[in-house]
């Protein structure tokens, strides 16, 4: 991995996710939406607020991606169908993407009709031109 690696967190009303224009780039209602982006890698093209945190490694990025995990798995609304897959399992899939340059992004339905996403970019991004978003104001 180069560059280094940006963290994004979304929890909201899942029937928001829906509303595609504020999450594909282009549209006026995108750059100030908190919806997750259609494409992972437009998280770069949001303002630099909307970053969760910045790190150096994929390590401490993987370490970030456990961390939420285990909050969200608490509010799971079906758990029996994430252990399936587990912990481990996707922590390792993380590591192997993230240190070949590829973005992850996770979802999850949580109970309440709610919806988290978590996401970690590479910057600079192999698929998506847009500029670090620590380097382009802070709003």
């Amino acid at each position: 991995m180069a560059g280094h690696l940006h963290a994004y967190l979304w929890t909201g009303i899942g029937e928001e996710l829906r509303l595609e224009e504020e999450r594909r780039t282009g549209t006026p209602e995108f750059p100030s939406s908190p919806l997750p982006p259609i494409r992972t890698a437009d998280w770069l093209a949001r303002p630099r607020r909307q970053v969760a945190a910045t790190f150096e490694s994929t390590a401490d990025a993987v370490a970030w991606l456990g961390r939420e995990y285990t909050l969200a798995c608490r509010k799971l609304l079906l758990p029996a169908d994430e252990e399936r897959i587990g912990r481990a399992v996707r922590l390792a899939n993380a590591t192997e993407s993230l240190t070949g340059g590829v973005d992850v992004h996770w979802g999850f339905w949580l109970s309440g009709g709610r919806f988290t996403s978590l996401a970690v970019v590479c910057c600079p991004n192999r698929t998506a031109a847009h500029p670090c978003p620590l380097m382009i104001g802070a709003t």
